[in-house]
């Protein structure tokens, strides 16, 4: 008789179970490795045809600059006019959702999911990270589960974004807290083509 890695013998469903389960992530993170290779690619307009082609909804007029790292083949929308920059790394497994006119710099990890430390299984959590429109994110900014970040904010760069962020403000920080706040009471800026061989 098998057992799990807690030393608990299974019945043959759930050897069955564990087994489509095991197939199904080794089939996932061989098509995400293949897509990490392909994400160096020069060539935006491939690059976006391959994402969409795996399940990723992003508008045609938005961009993903050269090695993306995904986590999750679903679960990710992103807007029209929303450039993300080079070496992100975007988790859908909790769901994620970036909207219109965001600009989202190098080397930004938005993760939707985490273990529970408190938890005896060490479980993992997932929570959906929602960016709204004209959004700026910072390089090497982190976004952590459950957060929502209003319209217009700012996440300076190196940031740890532990909850939400209101509309227009600017965080800084680790743990990211309130050091400003933007100045425009209309958006409406566009940010334009993305640059050419990233």
């Amino acid at each position: 008789m098998l057992k799990d890695k807690y030393g608990q013998k299974l019945s043959v469903s759930q050897l069955a179970k564990k087994i489509d389960q095991r197939g199904k992530a080794i089939f996932e993170e061989t098509v995400l490795f293949l897509i990490s290779l392909l994400a160096k690619f020069p060539s935006h307009r491939w690059r976006k045809a391959l994402y969409q082609l795996i399940g990723l909804k992003i508008d045609k007029h938005s961009t993903i600059h050269q090695g993306l790292t995904l986590y999750c083949l679903g679960n990710i929308e992103i807007g029209t006019d929303t450039i993300i920059g080079e070496q992100a790394v975007l988790d859908g497994r909790g769901h994620l959702k970036i909207g219109n006119h965001v600009d989202i710099a190098s080397q930004v990890m938005i993760y939707t999911s985490a273990h529970q430390v408190h938890d005896p299984s060490f479980s993992p959590e997932n929570k959906p990270v929602i960016i709204k429109d004209y959004c700026f994110i910072g390089p090497r900014a982190i976004i952590l589960l459950g957060v929502t970040i209003g319209k217009g904010a700012v996440v300076a760069a190196g940031a740890v974004v532990t909850k939400n962020v209101k509309e227009k403000e600017i965080v800084g920080g680790v743990p990211a807290k309130p050091i400003g706040k933007r100045q425009i009471d209309n958006f409406n800026y566009i940010l334009g083509r993305a640059r050419l061989f990233r």
